[in-house]
């Protein structure tokens, strides 16, 4: 049993007698410990690309086909894939990236339905709390990959842009995989966001749309071509107060 384990054990409704505020100081070492050995297992996997996209897109999609193969050009290049660990988009990622040379990671979720582990992890780790799961996309990834998707898929774009536009985060490659899914979206930016001064124009800079496998794996090599993808000790320590 996991320390992790242990302590999230030691806080669950089965345990009537404790108080409220006991409960929640018990769930606060839980976290620690879900944070610790997340850290601890992927501190090897660098540089690595988190790819994102929907749970629920079936094996025999484009989607699907596209995302397996970015993965399987990162992977043999030499990136550890991270993805969400379950179905859909990023099974196909994980997928690709275990048949390629380098490690295919796994961060899944515990949710009341659409998810459960795929097949092809090398590395895998489970979370309780969606925001120590999203720090850890985050913290060890030098690019973000983002398929078509949903609500979810949404949800860590605009955390990564909003990370990157505010400082929060070291700047990274964003890129949108699929120009006709995004392309209205992107629009819609333009002509309300910007025209609304709800952002800067300077902002669109922060992701690119790009639709072949080979241009997502060049895109990410450009970025990284005159620095390498070690972070620097600035990085390091706002990576470290993220």
């Amino acid at each position: 049993m996991s320390a992790q384990d242990k302590l999230t054990g030691a806080f669950g409704t089965d345990l009537p007698e404790q108080s409220s505020s006991a409960k929640e100081s018990w769930r606060v070492f839980g976290i620690m410990a879900e944070f610790v050995e997340a850290t601890e297992r992927l501190n090897t996997i660098q540089p690595a690309v988190s790819i994102f996209g929907s749970a629920r897109t079936p094996s025999d999609h484009p989607h699907y086909k596209l995302a397996e193969q970015i993965a399987r050009q990162l992977s043999d290049a030499g990136f550890s894939v991270i993805s969400g660990g379950g179905p859909g988009i990023m099974e196909a990622a994980n997928k690709g990236a275990f048949s390629g040379r380098s490690l295919s990671v796994g961060l899944n979720i515990q949710l009341p339905h659409e998810q459960h582990n795929n097949a092809y992890q090398d590395v895998s780790r489970t979370f309780r709390h969606f925001f120590a799961r999203k720090y850890m996309f985050v913290k060890f990834a030098t690019a973000y990959v983002v398929m078509p998707g949903g609500f979810g898929t949404l949800d860590e774009l605009m955390e990564a842009l909003t990370l990157v536009q505010t400082g929060k985060t070291r700047k990274m490659p964003i890129i949108l995989v699929c120009s006709d899914f995004w392309g209205g979206m992107l629009d819609w930016f333009r002509q309300v966001l910007i025209a609304e001064n709800m952002i800067s124009a300077g902002d669109m800079d922060l992701v690119q749309l790009i639709d072949e496998p080979h241009q997502v794996v060049d895109a990410i090599f450009k970025y990284y071509e005159t620095r390498g993808f070690e972070p620097s000790a600035v990085e390091r320590e706002i990576q470290l107060n993220l």
